[in-house]
């Protein structure tokens, strides 16, 4: 479902450039999980973006579905990111007015898509946040949250819009070693129940054993 060619990234800092992503080639099918590992400032969050629409490479193509990503009008690809491609950063990203089941609700209000009441919405989002644990949270404000549970309601927002593809940006990052492994078995679970593809970049080895493939990015070079 997923082809990178030739994906190359650098960036400007000063008069020198620095080149982050040198000639990247990758195929994921469908309802696999993937990691990529390697180093802080390896590059790994670049790729991630640039798979999913967020920035642009210098040259090279991503086809999502059999769709160039980088020849589509930027409307045409923020509903692609919207409808069909999920996201998990690292910080969260939480609206701290926002309770967590307005959160979790939040990319779905977005998709105008749906053809769904809000009430059939918001069943769904109860639904997922019972699913990764939360359903005595649903009322709560993200400052009244740990970090495990901040993490686990940005998981469910991730899926709320049900995405063929969930891109995971080092989302154990700022967890404990416990908590997450608990968030890694969560996203494996509902990739496996969803036939949903799934990209993880980490910098944690033991994590990405998780995963049914595992690349490492080094010196902007993807090798297995």
């Amino acid at each position: 479902m997923l082809k990178i060619k030739e994906i190359f990234k650098s960036y400007h800092n000063g008069k020198k450039e620095l080149e982050v992503l040198k000639g990247i080639d990758l195929n994921i099918r469908k309802g696999s999980f993937v990691a990529v590992v390697g180093p802080s400032g390896a590059g790994k969050s670049t790729l991630l973006n640039i798979i999913g629409g967020l920035d642009t490479p210098n040259s090279g193509k991503v086809f999502f579905e059999e769709k160039n990503l980088y020849a589509l009008g930027e409307e045409r690809l923020a509903t692609i990111r919207n409808r069909e491609i999920g996201f998990i950063f690292q910080f969260y990203h939480l609206l701290p007015e926002f309770t967590v089941l307005e959160n979790v609700l939040m990319p779905a209000l977005i998709n105008r898509n749906i053809l769904k009441t809000k009430s059939q919405l918001r069943d769904d989002a109860a639904h997922l946040l019972e699913g990764v644990g939360l359903s005595q949270r649903i009322g709560y404000f993200p400052n009244q949250l740990s970090g495990g549970e901040k993490q686990r309601v940005a998981i469910a927002r991730g899926l709320i819009n049900k995405p063929k593809l969930l891109l995971c940006d080092e989302p154990t990052g700022n967890l404990d070693s416990s908590t997450g492994r608990e968030v890694i078995s969560s996203i494996k679970g509902l990739s496996l129940e969803n036939n949903m593809t799934v990209v993880l970049v980490t910098h944690n080895n033991e994590l990405a054993k998780n995963a049914d493939c595992v690349y490492c990015l080094k010196d902007g070079i993807l090798m297995s």
